[in-house]
């Protein structure tokens, strides 16, 4: 699934509702996109064997949705098309991985 334009705008009318533009520099976007990841990561510490966060997908919901949302302002304060940024980090991995030397391996790119 993608997101679409009328949740992004969404996001962003959230935002500009409660004149928090004033507050989202590319800085502090990032910093609380690296918060609520570390959030998410949160819900797998200790988790032992459990590395699918069963019983937990409420939690991880609530936290990818905060990860989300920050992206979507951070893409919003540099005016940046969140679809064109991925599609071309799509092609550079396509080139770095070829499927033919990365298929099914974890090795670093430049170790393959």
């Amino acid at each position: 699934m993608c997101i679409s334009k009328e949740t992004y705008n969404q996001v962003v009318k959230f935002r500009d509702d409660r004149d928090w533009k004033q507050f989202h520099n590319p800085k502090d976007l990032a910093i609380s996109i690296s918060l609520e990841a570390s959030e998410l990561l949160e819900v797998f510490q200790w988790s032992g064997e459990d590395v699918s966060g069963e019983g937990k997908m409420e939690k991880i919901r609530e936290e990818l949705a905060d990860v989300v949302n920050y992206c979507i302002l951070m893409a919003d304060a540099c005016n940046l098309d969140l679809d064109e940024i991925v599609q071309a980090k799509i092609a550079r991995n396509n080139e770095k991985y070829p499927v033919e030397k990365s298929r099914g391996k974890s090795d670093k790119y430049d170790l393959l």
